[in-house]
């Protein structure tokens, strides 16, 4: 499928009556689309989607149209998005140490290719503290350095070893085996897939 078949494509699986923070609907997509102003209609569906839960061949159509456009971003965002209504949401508010404290001396790259560990809390047989992977998405920001703090979202490698977690607790993030940085819960949400 070309660019305009597959947002055409994604399109059709949005509910009428679902709308964005500014009141832009599934009517707006088509006017878009119906000028050729691909991108911006990639941008409300993204939006559209996030407003509503929507299946995985949604996110999926996106993401490819969002790689034949060579919209890296886009296209990691609508992966990310597939991955989390596959697997379900873990939103955190995210506190990086300082330099002074911490091994990182540089921002990182916020779009989700950081792969951190993380002590949520879980033990080894014998009692240990166990480090659990999680890819990390900074949201409202492109990176992320020393000392900062934001909301991000995490993609669990094992997402089975995640499913205890609850708003409101603490868990922190290793790049090494010293703290990195400390999260709270904010949001878990089930898997809609």
């Amino acid at each position: 499928m070309n660019v305009p078949e597959l947002l055409e494509s994604a399109g059709l699986l949005v509910p009428e009556g679902i709308a964005t923070e500014n009141d832009l609907t599934i009517n707006d997509v088509w006017e878009y689309l119906a000028h050729d102003e691909w991108e911006i209609a990639l941008d409300l569906l993204e939006d559209l989607g996030d407003a509503h839960p929507l299946p995985l061949a949604f996110w999926e159509t996106l993401g490819t149209a969002a790689e034949q456009m060579q919209l890296k971003t886009s296209a990691a965002w609508c992966h990310w998005r597939h991955y989390e209504t596959r697997h379900g949401i873990i939103r955190v508010d995210l506190t990086l140490l300082p330099a002074t404290e911490s091994r990182r001396q540089t921002p990182f790259s916020g779009a989700g290719a950081l792969r951190p560990m993380w002590n949520i809390g879980n033990r080894t047989p014998t009692g240990d503290p166990t480090l659990d992977i999680a890819r990390l998405w900074v949201e409202h920001t492109p990176t992320l350095g020393p000392g900062e703090r934001s909301s991000a979202r995490l993609a669990p490698l094992t997402p089975t070893q995640w499913r205890h977690l609850q708003p409101g607790a603490t868990i922190t993030m290793h790049e090494d085996r010293a703290i990195a940085g400390t999260a709270a819960v904010l949001e878990v949400l089930p898997p809609t897939a």
